[in-house]
């Protein structure tokens, strides 16, 4: 039922779009094949679709079940997935700068993205801060339990600055393509230095905990 679908609905959902926009990116850097570049513009409207229907079940879970919502935050690993709300995002924001100008015009689809990439620094810049805080503050972590998804959380203002930086040529006032530069090199410092650290810890924790269990082993890509 829906009422129990938003209940037990949990962030790691927005990896399913996640995926599914980054292919549609992927088959947009083919634009000389209709073939492809119909199947990833298909792909960026379904993904769209999508990703609005993933937010409203979240949303419908904080304006449910505050509560237990809430309780995502004391949880060690969903918590994590929290980055995957902006990354997710962000597949949407560069795959409509390739195929929102036919759909929508140049403007219009400018426009769109540039509103959809502030909203998604702010988001990303968040997580980046508020998850690593959770982690100091309200959860319980050990080396041998860590696995990639620490890296979740933090990728996520890397992941804005690169998606911004797609859309600097499409800026035509200089003031705001140079606002959006500065923040992509301060979402950027915010991220990468860290999750280099964080791949660091990671290595020792393989070596001395050896694999993680089979359940986490898909985990193991996101480095």
């Amino acid at each position: 039922r829906i009422a129990e679908i938003i209940l037990h609905f949990t962030p790691n959902w927005f990896a399913t779009s996640m995926g599914t926009g980054i292919l549609a990116v992927a088959l947009g850097q083919f634009p000389a094949s209709p073939l492809l570049h119909g199947a990833g513009q298909a792909l960026y409207l379904a993904n769209t679709g999508l990703f609005l229907l993933l937010a409203s079940a979240y949303a419908l879970k904080w304006v449910l079940h505050p509560h237990l919502a809430a309780r995502l935050f004391a949880h060690p690993v969903q918590s994590m997935f929290l980055g995957t709300i902006p990354m997710a995002l962000a597949t949407i924001i560069n795959a409509t700068l390739m195929y929102g100008p036919a759909l929508y015009g140049e403007t219009a689809a400018t426009g769109l993205a540039t509103t959809l990439w502030f909203v998604d620094a702010m988001l990303a810049l968040a997580v980046g801060i508020g998850v690593p805080f959770l982690m100091f503050t309200r959860q319980s972590h050990a080396i041998g339990d860590m696995s990639a998804v620490w890296l979740l959380p933090v990728v996520a203002a890397e992941v804005a600055a690169a998606s911004g930086l797609l859309l600097l040529p499409h800026l035509a006032d200089p003031q705001a393509a140079l606002t959006t530069l500065a923040v992509c090199i301060a979402l950027w410092a915010c991220s990468v230095p860290l999750a280099l650290s964080i791949l660091v810890l990671l290595f020792l924790r393989l070596v001395l905990y050896k694999l993680p269990p089979a359940a986490m082993a898909a985990t193991s890509w996101l480095a």
